[in-house]
This record gives C-alpha cells, structure tokens and sequence, in this order.
C-alpha cells in the first residue's frame, strides 16, 4: 500500500507541474490519484479531498478563461487577439510552428499563444505596437492563471496528504 501511496503522490506532483505548464495535464491528474485511492482505501477516506480537487478542477476552468480575459482587456485586446492565441496555443501544442532549432514544441506552446495574439491583433487592428502590447498582455493574463492553478494544485495535493497520511502511517 505504501508503494501505491508515494506512486499517486509522485502522479499528484506531476499535475502540480501540469497546473503551471501548458501541454501537461493538472488538476485531472490530482483527482485521477485521489479517484484510484479512494477506490482502494475506499471513498470515505478521501471524501474531503475527492471534494476539494473537483472544486479546483472547476475554478482551473473558470481561472483559465478569467485571467486570459483580464490579461487582454488590461492590454486592449480584441476577440481577434484571444482568438489568435488559441489557434498560436494549438499549432505550438502539436508542433505545426516552424522547426526552431533548440526547444522544439516546447518553445512553441510558450511562444505560440504569443504569436497568435500578435497576428490576430495586427489582423484586426493593423497596428504592430497594440498588437504586440494585446498580446502580451494575454500571454501575462495566461501566466497568472497558471501560477494561480499551480497554488490551488500544491493546496489540493497538501489537503490529500493531510488527511490521508495518519491512516497510511497508523498514527
């Protein structure tokens, strides 16, 4: 049991780094490791925590969508901007960006959303300095909302050690 335990854990940590970096899955990690435990352990033992990540799991979604709108209506954006950073999210997600000669995808799910936010502003507004300020302030809106996620992760995580640690301990 205890070799289950530290495996889930370490699967937790993993959706703790998921919560702060695109591309990896977060909190859908968490609650699968508090989902296999509970099945396990039984449910009563891990109700508390079940609760909680469903709870993050919905607030990451809501997060997501709040914090990019604040990042683009901070910097002026337009639906075009928000629409370009998705599509820039997407071609760096699966690599459809131009070969870079270090990073590979990686650099392209980080700068993608960027580039597509500039591109979708230019588009619509055919000005390089709003495009280029739209889109960084979406790319800044995204970050907060990652790093907001990542805290709500590591509180998930510490409120499923928290109660389940004792019964795995004896104590």
């Amino acid at each position: 049991m205890l070799t289950l335990y530290w495996l889930l854990v370490a699967l937790m940590v993993v959706g703790i780094i998921g919560a702060v970096v695109p591309g990896i899955p977060g909190t859908s990690l968490i609650l699968t490791a508090i989902v296999i435990w509970g099945a396990v352990q039984g449910f009563a033992s891990v109700t508390v925590p079940l609760i909680v990540a469903i709870a993050v799991l919905l607030c990451g979604i809501g997060i997501d969508f709040l914090a990019s709108y604040w990042g683009a209506k901070q910097a002026g954006a337009s639906k075009w901007g928000q629409i370009g950073a998705f599509v820039g999210l997407f071609l760096g997600v699966f690599g459809l960006l131009p070969a870079l000669p270090f990073g590979g995808p990686l650099i392209g799910i980080l700068l993608g959303p960027l580039l597509g936010a500039i591109v979708g502003e230019y588009i619509y507004q055919r000005d390089f300095n709003l495009a280029l300020k739209a889109g960084v302030g979406i790319v800044v809106g995204s970050v907060v909302g990652n790093l907001i996620q990542g805290l709500l992760a590591i509180a998930t995580v510490g409120v499923f050690l928290f109660t389940t640690w004792p019964s795995v301990t004896g104590v």
